[in-house]
């Protein structure tokens, strides 16, 4: 169980997105982020490059034949605040008396 904590970088709605998805993949392409996020290259590039100068996030760039292709994973730190930061939002929505959990 992690530590509830509330992480400011994360909890921002684009980052929160694609943080989300990130700690449901091991690694993730680019391109399946950005049509996922609906975000233009430059708008994923930029919170990408926010979440790596954190540590949250470890960037992979290679090359499939010719094209360039970049690959992202949530580091060790990026996961622990990311959980820290979903147990943080379920405490405070704890103390309303409410569940974030399905059926709860």
């Amino acid at each position: 169980m992690s530590t509830a904590r509330f992480d400011e970088l994360i909890h921002a709605p684009t980052r929160l997105s694609l943080v989300s998805l990130l700690a449901a993949t091991e690694w993730a392409e680019f391109r399946y982020l950005r049509e996922h996020l609906g975000l233009s290259d430059s708008a994923l590039s930029k919170q990408l490059t926010t979440l790596e100068q954190a540590g949250y996030v470890e960037i992979r760039k290679s090359f499939v034949g010719k094209r360039p292709r970049t690959s992202v994973t949530l580091s060790g730190a990026g996961r622990a605040a990311f959980d820290g930061h979903v147990a943080a939002l379920q405490e405070i929505v704890a103390r309303s008396g409410l569940t974030v959990l399905p059926g709860g």
